[in-house]
């Protein structure tokens, strides 16, 4: 890297600095860092779910994949936006008008303590794998333009996600996100057309590289691909972060209009990156596919702009990874440690331990990481979604919907038969089949179970 490729990065670094610093001013409890206090407008709203969407894997991470199946990467972003639009069209306004904070408040209210705190617990290794997703983005982002290796790498993009979030919260998240959505989106989307152009345009590509395998949304695979969507959609409606977003918002019109923001601005980032990604392929088909898009940006932006760009990307990562480990520590600090360990603590002890949990999740976060450098990101990402999808969509679509009607014991088995039932499908199941299918039906057939059972016993009071 040259001067001024520092000189771009400093540039970017110090406006998001600035930002985060500005949004710090506006936490003074608790309510503040993990639901904006109910202050958030349609650019908060929107700035912190695409801000945590919009990351190393719907950028690195989908270039990555693209390198090697082409549109099959558009996934990612595609089956977040649909996620986004069902969120804001569907579940907004129950979740809005149920005044939580988190989602497992929702289970507890319904289906008691019990359920609440499994559902973290196995939710919060969703997110786990979801951060490690954006620290190996990180790390391949780092190692590209730096002569430094994958530890100190880790190193420091774990310190930047902690000063990301740890000191903003929500407001970080959102204010940041909005700042990051305009450069993120300009410059990416920037890169896709000079590589449609470098490229020859849309017939050269398809000349150069197989139909099948490059311009196909199922080139994995139907089955494969498909559920690789699907975890996507279930993903963002039972993730914490998400949903912080949705309720963070003044009123439940600025939350819909939020969320369908993202659900439109999502897919667009995609489609960038894809053609990023087959360009690297057509030019230098023996890369490393991870670094895809960093040695596009590195070989073909001036060094300035280039710059620039890989502050943003940095910048996008670390959010995404920051905003997700904003969402887990809200859950377990109110979920589990308000619960089991200090029923009666004060706002300022909530906001303390907030983000000491924060800070440990992303230092275990650390090591996983740099025990699985060079596996595909956006695998990472979907196996994210996947699981917390399993866990929460059938307890979470009841719960909501049908309040009362589902019996509690029932509830408790959907939560821990979905994952379950996902793990075991990757070792029975065909290669060809995403286990997701197996999980989530074993979780809806459970709960179809208890609203039976419950209808009986409901019956059987009345006829006593």
């Amino acid at each position: 890297m040259t001067s001024l490729h520092y000189l771009g990065a400093v540039l970017i670094l110090s406006l998001i600095t600035a930002v985060g610093i500005y949004s710090g001013r506006k936490v003074s409890s608790a309510k503040d860092f993990s639901s904006g206090g109910r202050k958030a407008g349609v650019g908060i709203v929107a700035g912190s779910i695409i801000g945590t969407l919009v990351g190393g894997a719907s950028t690195i991470g989908t270039a990555q994949l693209a390198f090697n199946y082409g549109f099959s990467a558009w996934w990612f972003t595609l089956g977040g936006g649909i996620g986004c639009l069902i969120l804001g069209l569907g579940f907004a306004k129950p979740l809005y008008n149920s005044e939580i904070t988190t989602l497992p408040q929702v289970f507890a209210r319904e289906y008691g303590q019990t359920a609440s705190t499994v559902s973290t617990v196995l939710m919060s290794i969703g997110s786990f794998l979801s951060i490690v997703a954006q620290v190996l983005s990180g790390i391949a982002l780092v190692t590209t333009v730096s002569h430094l290796g994958s530890f100190p790498a880790t190193v420091c993009i774990v310190l930047l996600m902690l000063a990301y979030v740890i000191f903003g919260g929500v407001w970080g998240a959102g204010l940041v996100g909005i700042v990051k959505t305009i450069l993120l989106y300009a410059t990416v989307i920037i890169c896709g057309f000079m590589a449609l152009n470098l490229g020859g345009g849309l017939s050269a590509f398809r000349e150069a590289l197989p139909s099948d395998q490059y311009f196909s949304l199922f080139a994995r695979g139907t089955m494969v691909d498909m559920g690789a969507g699907i975890s996507l959609i279930l993903g963002v409606i039972t993730t914490q972060a998400y949903i912080q977003a949705i309720i963070s918002a003044k009123s439940l019109k600025i939350s819909k209009s939020g969320a369908i923001v993202s659900a439109v601005l999502i897919p667009i980032v995609g489609t960038a990156g894809i053609f990023v990604g087959m360009y690297m392929k057509m030019t230098a088909p023996n890369m490393v596919a991870g670094e895809a898009l960093p040695t596009f940006i590195m070989q073909n932006l001036p060094p300035l702009v280039a710059g620039m760009v890989m502050a943003t990307l940095l910048v996008a990562l670390v959010g995404t990874g920051a905003g997700v480990a904003l969402g887990l520590s809200s859950m377990i600090c109110n979920d589990i440690y308000k619960v089991y360990f200090n029923k009666n603590a004060s706002d300022k002890t909530l906001l303390k331990a907030a983000r000491i949990i924060i800070a440990g999740i992303l230092i275990i976060v650390a090591i996983l990481a740099s025990g699985n450098l060079g596996s595909l990101i956006l695998g990472w990402s979907f196996m994210s979604m996947g699981l917390r999808g399993a866990v929460a969509f059938a307890p979470l679509c009841c719960a909501l919907f049908l309040p009362g009607k589902i019996h509690k014991k029932f509830a408790l088995g959907a939560i821990i038969l979905g994952p379950t039932f996902v793990l075991i499908g990757k070792f029975i199941l065909p290669s060809h089949i995403d286990p997701l299918f197996l999980g989530v039906s074993v979780s809806i057939l459970v709960m179809f179970l208890g609203y039976f059972a419950n209808k009986n016993k409901s019956n059987l009071d009345q006829s006593q």
